[in-house]
């Protein structure tokens, strides 16, 4: 996202992401493949992985890191394993968990990245998956039909302190803060939502 730019966010809650790791864990008991290994994707699939071993009974989370979308929706050029998972897999069955898959090319890097280590299987999954991907994860609990920016509760502060340092011109106040991040994204936090946003984001208005 250029400055200047809005988008649409659709806010989830993190009782909402406890519901959608459930439904996502009973469709992959139900379809039969039963992981050795979690691989989360950092950072977005953190939580959800941890969610998932938890429901599914899974001892070993592992990780790797995946850059493509920066803070707020800025994306980088294109999406690269970063950061190597730290343990080996070979002959193991793995399920990869993201937060979303959004264009497709965080799976896309990852998936090739860790078949190179030799796993018996791999199975990706992810609680919201956009139409538009254009890598499809094997399991998804939410299909998002219009676009829009997923925000999740691990990175509220990140992102919506990218979203209020993009605004030009910047607001004045904590209220015109409000106001346009609900005209500009839909979005509304409640007070202390925005007020760890603007404590640990180092935010501050000029009449306030």
């Amino acid at each position: 996202m250029t400055r200047g730019e809005t988008l649409p966010v659709q806010k989830i809650s993190t009782g909402e992401v406890v519901a959608a790791c459930d439904r996502l864990c009973r469709v992959i008991r139900s379809s039969g493949f039963v992981p050795d290994t979690v691989v989360a994707i950092a950072r977005g699939g953190f939580m959800p992985a941890r969610f998932v071993c938890d429901f599914l009974d899974v001892s070993r989370l592992l990780s790797i890191k995946v850059q493509h979308y920066g803070a707020g929706a800025q994306m980088q050029q294109r999406a690269e394993v970063t950061s190597p998972l730290g343990s080996e897999i070979r002959g193991e069955r793995v399920l990869v968990v993201d937060d979303v898959n959004d264009s497709g090319d965080t799976l896309e890097a990852a998936r090739p990245y860790l078949e190179g280590l030799e796993p018996a299987e791999i199975r990706t999954a992810v609680l919201h998956e956009k139409t538009n991907t254009t890598c499809r994860a094997d399991f998804a609990v939410h299909t998002i039909d219009e676009w829009r920016w997923i925000l999740y509760p691990w990175a509220v502060v990140e992102d919506v302190g990218q979203f209020l340092r993009d605004m030009d011109p910047p607001p004045a106040t904590r209220g015109e803060a409000v106001s346009r991040l609900n005209v500009d994204h839909g979005l509304e936090l409640d007070d202390a939502e925005l007020g760890r946003v603007l404590f640990f984001g180092g935010i501050r208005f000029d009449q306030d």
